[in-house]
């Protein structure tokens, strides 16, 4: 076994977790502050959540012996940044997120429940996830017309990233908000970050369980991160000649998430970008020992993990202007790939522009959430377009 292990796949995995981590931190905790998590209780989430993808990432390709990349979910928690906040506060969004981490964990064991999600139609499911996206892709342009003096440094360096590579962007553009914040922000501690712990407190959230947050939230952030994610994610690992028995991965990361989620963390799933990475010749000339790639990101994310709530610290001090449009510069591939995806078939253009018109809405009715009724009525116009 550690024959396998090369310099390339140390190397890759050490990058891989840099930029999935930096592409996407401020995402979840966009997410999680909007879902009404208090500062110390969204450090909490993100510590799981960076410590539940850094013990599947050891634990799966140890098991599998493939390069089998886990993260968390970015569209999930693009999702919550952009939606209502629930009656009940982080207490009901816990519970919903527990809700999905169970379907997920449920996936595992059914395999009919995949194949649900695998037939509703890719048009449908990209419309979904562009609209669940759109609102957190106009932070920077709102953001440059308040704070254009802070955001524009991020953006150029964002640029200065893009011309190197797509990989490099986001580094770039944190480095740039790290070095914002440090000589362009002017610090005003208030109570709770001047009480802040370096450790992340451990304790369960009491969770509150509702139909309401089941439909509004649970169910349309367990379909972003199967259909935005896990499907996406198994298809890189499959497309790179490797074997993957997708049931047992996802009951894995189902029952990760789920233990996660009971202290506040969004799921976690297969990966798509860093599997790219990881699965392809860069990791090594020997497809066979790839997977110490992923397992080398692993033990990153877990290092990472311990720097949540110095993490979280340090975003909490920057305007709420600057975090969100980070978050926005990282999700503008994810947008573009799903708009271009949602609308690839011209004879099939209403059914995923109605889904994406009312999942970025931001609407509810009944109390339930746009996503939810963008799949559904997206859905009824495909199927009745298809049959005239």
């Amino acid at each position: 076994m550690l024959r396998q292990l090369s310099f390339p796949a140390v190397y890759m995995g050490l990058l891989a977790a840099f930029v999935g981590y930096s592409a996407s931190f401020a995402i979840v905790l966009a997410g999680l502050r909007a879902m009404g998590a208090s500062e110390t209780q969204a450090a909490t989430g993100l510590f799981f959540a960076t410590l539940g993808m850094g013990v599947c990432s050891i634990w799966l390709p140890l098991a599998t012996r493939i390069p089998a990349a886990v993260a968390w979910s970015t569209p999930g928690a693009a999702f919550l940044a952009s939606a209502t906040l629930l009656p009940g506060g982080f207490a009901e969004a816990v519970g919903a997120m527990i809700l999905c981490a169970g379907l997920i964990l449920l996936t595992g064991f059914v395999p009919a429940l995949g194949r649900v999600v695998a037939a509703i139609p890719k048009p449908i499911a990209n419309g979904l996830l562009a609209g669940v996206l759109l609102k957190l892709c106009f932070a920077p342009a709102l953001a440059l017309g308040q704070i254009p003096l802070l955001v524009l440094p991020v953006m150029l360096a964002w640029l200065v990233g893009l011309r190197v590579s797509r990989l490099a962007a986001m580094p770039f553009a944190v480095i740039a908000f790290v070095l914002v914040l440090v000589f362009g922000v002017e610090v005003t501690p208030y109570p709770e970050q001047s009480g802040a712990a370096w450790f992340p407190e451990l304790a369960p959230i009491l969770p509150v369980f509702t139909l309401q947050s089941f439909v509004s939230v649970a169910v349309p952030l367990y379909l972003v991160t199967m259909a935005g994610q896990n499907i996406p994610g198994f298809a890189v690992l499959e497309l790179n000649n490797y074997t993957v028995a997708r049931q047992p991965l996802i009951r894995n990361t189902g029952f990760v998430s789920l233990i996660a989620a009971v202290f506040g963390s969004v799921p976690v799933n297969m990966s798509a970008i860093t599997a790219a990475m990881m699965a392809g010749e860069d990791a090594g000339a020997d497809p066979k020992g790839r997977y110490w790639a992923a397992i080398t990101s692993g033990v990153a994310y877990v290092f990472l993990a311990f720097m949540a709530s110095l993490v979280t610290l340090a975003a909490s001090l920057a305007p709420e202007a600057l975090i969100t449009s980070v978050a926005g510069l990282a999700l503008i591939p994810a947008l573009v790939n799903a708009l271009s995806a949602a609308f690839a078939d011209r004879d099939q253009i209403e059914a995923p522009a109605l889904t994406f018109l009312i999942a970025a809405s931001g609407m509810t009715l009944l109390g339930i959430s746009g996503a939810f009724w963008g799949v559904l009525l997206g859905s009824v116009v495909w199927v009745v377009k298809r049959r005239v």
